[in-house]
């Protein structure tokens, strides 16, 4: 390993990278270029950097990988072979796949097919052997492009994989708070003690290795079933954690905002970040530590005093962290009762170790403060809002927004919190769909995240709804009035998998599982107050309801995917596709360009594409109807007739959910320009098929 001489044996800032555009999920550090590292986000991109050789010691974006469909959780490094002397790079992704790409291509070199749900976890092994871990509970073995054997025995989500030296023993960590031991596939050993899921497993020798867990313990275990030690520092979910060379020392991070520095058994430096999930850590050659974490920013730190970064860099970050806010729901500072705290001459005391947290009362706010054992001062980490059982009137600072709240809401059982900022003057239904669209997840959890946000603001009252996010892949937004139970029954989340929400102090802790909604994603309807609930089950809204966003790249793109796939004799020209993309631009644009009457029938034409293809025609045509010279032409008296006659064919019990869903949001979207067809006529073929 190569260590600068020049060493403070405290870690600092050696440089912030702010690459990704969402959270980076997972780091590894590369085999070649020297000191380079690879990283994966949320954003579905997975970057490798090399250091660069100005001053200021920061990282260069060297190739940016893209293979996945979905966001990326995870990264690890395929040893070099004779045939990759460089290695390989293989990530996994809420798509289920593992893509595996060499440095220099920035697509995938072939990917690994198998897992039914999210690859949350991968280690590799001797001769280009590589483990992973799903959702799906199992834990796989591949050797190249072949998966060798299954791993079955977990009863939840494998969060956590690792290679032992020996050849054939691998372990793995679910969500069922187990780690198992594995040999030529078969259940060795079974290792409990972790109260809660198993997030991290990284093997110290071939007899040792640590676990870590959203208990906020982490495990020393001997692989012939002892635990030899338990550390205890973390204050909420341990995420993941990594060895230094020497095989004793290791770094953990976690949802606590820290990243933690033990030497000794002990916590000897704690590092707290400007963001509230701090998901991975690697360690680089030179002994530098490389951090990712929910606000999309890697930072690197280093004990060498000569890649320390520059005083001003230094004091950025420092009033970055000054500048968070931390809520006090998180549990990271246990119970705070405002009134029994000190003023700002306690900090004239010096703390007794490095981490240490101090709360101070300074007039109406509280001030957290971390004792710095480098600098041999108390240095601000931020602003408390409420207290631990209350909710104040100050605002929370989240991504750089003021809000009146925000809720921590866990998703999946084991998985990662997220955050959901709300303000009191927002509709809640608006806010659940951005919350969903944001973090990919099922437009089914509607209901549930918009009632959780009711029950939890009780005595406020709901304003104008603020504007709603873009959808993932259309803009669009959902409306979903509920079936008989309250709960829809449908299959499988198609992003993430997942069917539980747990809101902690909700009514309905336990969600349906999400439909695939293909194309439009996830959205909502929005109201300006709160209101009873409607009597009449079939349109349960009063006033008019619109579905108005969109994302034209993404709707083209689909339409142009699907096309490429459909059968020949339902292939469209591609002049037909230009017509459609110009008619498109032009209805969600200036009208400069109003659509020709030879667009809209070859629009209304491929409306009756194949109905396992028509979704994002389907898709324009809800944008289209909008427009007064498209809505002319197919809603008039007679051709409404011949267009809701088309919707109900689509909206048939055994037809798709998608297409059911869009002919629904073109039925609406219909009355939202003159003439439109005659909403009693309409109203009633409606009614008579519903019911």
């Amino acid at each position: 390993m190569e260590v600068n001489t020049a060493s403070s044996n405290f870690y600092r800032l050696r440089c912030s990278i702010p690459g990704h555009e969402m959270d980076v999920r997972g780091l590894a550090a590369a085999v070649f270029p020297e000191g380079a590292f690879v990283s994966v986000s949320r954003d579905r991109t997975g970057r490798i950097w090399v250091p660069n050789s100005s001053s200021d010691n920061g990282f260069t974006e060297m190739q940016c990988m893209s293979g996945h469909s979905n966001f990326v959780s995870c990264v690890c490094i395929i040893a070099p072979s004779e045939v990759y002397p460089r290695g390989l790079i293989a990530t996994g992704g809420n798509d289920n796949n593992i893509c595996v790409f060499t440095l220099d291509q920035p697509q995938p070199l072939y990917t690994l097919k198998g897992h039914k749900n999210t690859v949350c976890t991968l280690s590799s092994g001797k001769f280009g052997t590589l483990l992973s871990g799903s959702w799906d509970t199992t834990a796989k073995v591949w050797l190249s492009e072949k998966c060798m054997m299954t791993l079955q025995g977990h009863s939840a989500a494998v969060w956590a994989v690792a290679m032992l030296p020996e050849q054939g023993l691998m372990l793995s960590g679910s969500a069922d708070r187990s780690i198992k031991l594995w040999k030529a596939g078969r259940c060795e050993r079974t290792f409990t003690g972790h109260e809660d899921c198993v997030r991290g497993l990284v093997v110290i020798s071939s007899t040792e290795f640590f676990s870590c867990s959203n208990d906020t313990s982490i495990r020393r275990w001997l692989v012939t079933g002892e635990c030899a030690q338990v550390y205890h520092g973390h204050t909420n979910y341990i995420y993941s954690i990594a060895v230094f060379p020497n095989s004793q020392d290791f770094v953990s991070t976690g949802e606590d905002r820290t990243v933690r520095i033990w030497r000794g058994g002990e916590c000897t430096q704690t590092i707290r970040l400007p963001a509230q999930s701090v998901w991975c850590c690697c360690i680089l050659p030179n002994g530098d530590i490389a951090v990712g974490a929910s606000d999309g920013i890697i930072r690197v730190f280093t004990e060498a005093e000569d890649r320390v970064a520059s005083a001003q860099d230094l004091q950025a970050f420092e009033n970055e962290l000054s500048n968070a806010t931390i809520d006090p729901k998180t549990g990271d500072l246990g119970d705070i009762k405002v009134e029994d705290l000190p003023g700002p001459e306690h900090l004239n005391e010096p703390g007794n170790r490095d981490g240490q947290t101090r709360l101070i009362k300074d007039g109406q706010k509280v001030e957290a403060y971390q004792w710095s054992v480098t600098d041999s001062r108390w240095v601000k980490i931020g602003d408390v809002v409420g207290g631990s059982n209350q909710q104040t009137s100050k605002s929370v600072m989240y991504e750089g927004k003021e809000y009146d709240y925000v809720f921590t809401i866990d998703v999946n059982e084991g998985g990662p919190s997220m955050k959901l900022p709300y303000n009191v003057s927002e509709d809640p239904w608006l806010t659940a769909h951005n919350f969903l669209q944001k973090n990919d997840l099922s437009p089914m959890f509607l209901d549930q995240v918009a009632n959780f946000i009711i029950e939890n603001t009780k005595g406020h009252v709901v304003g104008p709804a603020q504007p709603a996010g873009g959808d993932p892949f259309t803009g669009g937004a959902r409306y979903i009035p509920g079936s008989a139970d309250g709960r829809p029954n449908f299959g499988g989340d198609p992003f993430t998998g997942s069917g539980r929400y747990i809101p902690g102090s909700g009514r309905d802790s336990v969600a349906p599982e999400g439909v695939a909604d293909p194309f439009t994603g996830g959205g909502a309807y929005s109201s300006a107050a709160l209101r009873p609930k409607s009597t009449n089950i079939y349109f349960p809204k009063t006033d008019g309801v619109t579905f108005e966003q969109a994302n034209i790249s993404q709707i083209v793109g689909k339409l142009k995917e699907l096309n490429a796939g459909a059968p020949q004799e339902h292939k469209l020209s591609e002049d037909f596709l230009e017509s459609l993309e110009r008619l498109l631009a032009s209805v969600c644009g200036p009208n400069e360009c109003p659509p020709t009457i030879q667009q809209i029938n070859l629009l209304w034409k491929a409306s009756h594409w194949p109905e396992d293809i028509v979704f994002p025609v389907l898709d324009i045509l809800r944008l289209a109807v909008r427009h007064p010279q498209v809505n002319e032409s197919l809603c008039g008296e007679a051709e409404g007739v011949q267009l809701c006659n088309h919707l109900l064919s689509l909206m048939r019990p055994e037809g798709r959910a998608a297409n059911q869903m869009l002919a629904l949001r073109i039925l609406c979207n219909c009355f939202s320009s003159r003439p439109g067809p005659a909403p009693g006529e309409c109203c009633q073929l409606v009614l008579k098929e519903l019911q």
